[in-house]
């Protein structure tokens, strides 16, 4: 007997340039998902990205003279399971550090259950 079950999921996808901001903010919705009895996996880091910039020190003469700089953006995923509106309310009210970069993605699934 096979039946099709609809399963809602939100994925969350944080990025930020400061890892402990990252860090702070993917606890708080970890805590926030939990507490309102919804499944969180994750945060689950994805690659950093780097930037480097390459910059002539001298304007003239010195071509030799460098100097690099370099931007790391650092990236988690969280997936959120057996939503309520609960939860969804909560997730909207949330208040995340300046620099965290945040988007959401809601998607259902089918799957057969054997």
């Amino acid at each position: 007997m096979m039946s099709n079950i609809q399963q809602q999921k939100i994925r969350i996808r944080l990025k930020a340039y400061n890892h402990l901001y990252l860090e702070k903010s993917c606890k708080q919705i970890v805590e926030i998902v939990t507490s309102n009895n919804a499944i969180a996996v994750g945060p689950i880091p994805l690659p950093t990205k780097k930037k480097i910039y390459c910059v002539l020190r001298s304007p003239h003469i010195d071509k030799d003279s460098r100097e690099h700089f370099e931007i790391r953006t650092h990236r988690r995923i969280i997936d959120i399971y057996q939503l309520s509106s609960q939860t969804i309310d909560s997730l909207m009210q949330l208040n995340l550090p300046s620099g965290v970069d945040i988007e959401v993605i809601i998607s259902s699934n089918h799957r057969r259950k054997q």
